[in-house]
């Protein structure tokens, strides 16, 4: 996938959603995976053209896992090349989720205490955006994680306000598949997850039950994603209940 085809894609998801208007000043959550990568490769060509004017910085967590060290030094450098001001947030979030709570599910915690610290920097740097690699299959993974393990029909959204932060957060790859993604970090600097839950995960069990449903239906996640994105596939009962009332 080239470069001006990934922008074609996420440009179209930017316009559709409203995600960044002139003036912003947008921090982008590194880290180091191909999907954060790829992210900060795409916004910082889309500045270039882009008819909004914003400023870019990138910020990655480092969750300081006790004996696995994440090195962030090829994103340091790819941050030079893009010219993008780079910040690496120490923590003790991999020590704290592993070694002091000992979570049978660390997940949810680590997550929640990493985009804690990702938004408190971006804040402290002036930033009034902060933009996140997920995309159009983790839109899809994450209606199912809800669904299997919540009961809920519920992911995520393409922009939100958080109103105790004053920050907007956008996810400007939401209309890009990952295979493309793939595809494009081939010649770019990943950075190799350190975490020890990596790959044991109830988004991987997710990823893989979908992956068997595609063996006999091959477009799934295309269909999956129209019905997630399209307003006239939805027919739920809470319509049925707005009829009800209606016709009384």
């Amino acid at each position: 996938m080239t470069t001006q085809k990934m922008l074609s894609v996420m440009r179209k998801g930017i316009t559709k959603y409203n995600l960044i208007a002139d003036g912003d000043k947008i921090a982008v959550g590194v880290s180091g995976g191909k999907d954060s990568v790829a992210l900060l490769k795409l916004l910082a060509e889309y500045r270039r053209f882009s008819p909004e004017k914003f400023s870019l910085i990138a910020i990655s967590v480092d969750l300081n896992f006790a004996d696995n060290k994440t090195d962030f030094s090829p994103i340091k450098e790819l941050c030079n090349q893009l010219d993008v001001p780079y910040f690496i947030e120490k923590t003790d979030i991999g020590q704290i989720v592993f070694d002091v709570r000992k979570e049978s599910n660390p997940c949810a915690l680590c997550s929640k205490m990493r985009k804690g610290a990702l938004n408190t920097l971006a804040k402290e740097k002036g930033c009034n955006k902060i933009a996140l690699g997920h995309h159009a299959d983790d839109l899809i993974d994450t209606l199912m994680l809800s669904l299997f393990y919540e009961g809920r029909l519920s992911t995520f959204a393409p922009k939100s306000y958080l109103d105790k932060m004053d920050l907007t957060l956008i996810r400007p790859m939401v209309m890009v598949k990952e295979m493309d993604i793939i595809s494009f970090t081939k010649t770019l600097p990943i950075v190799k997850s350190c975490c020890p839950a990596n790959k044991f995960t109830k988004r991987e069990y997710v990823k893989d039950v979908i992956k068997g449903i595609a063996k006999d239906i091959p477009n799934i996640r295309d269909m999956i994603f129209t019905a997630l994105t399209h307003p006239e596939r939805y027919n739920l009962f809470d319509r049925f209940e707005k009829d009800a009332i209606d016709i009384k």
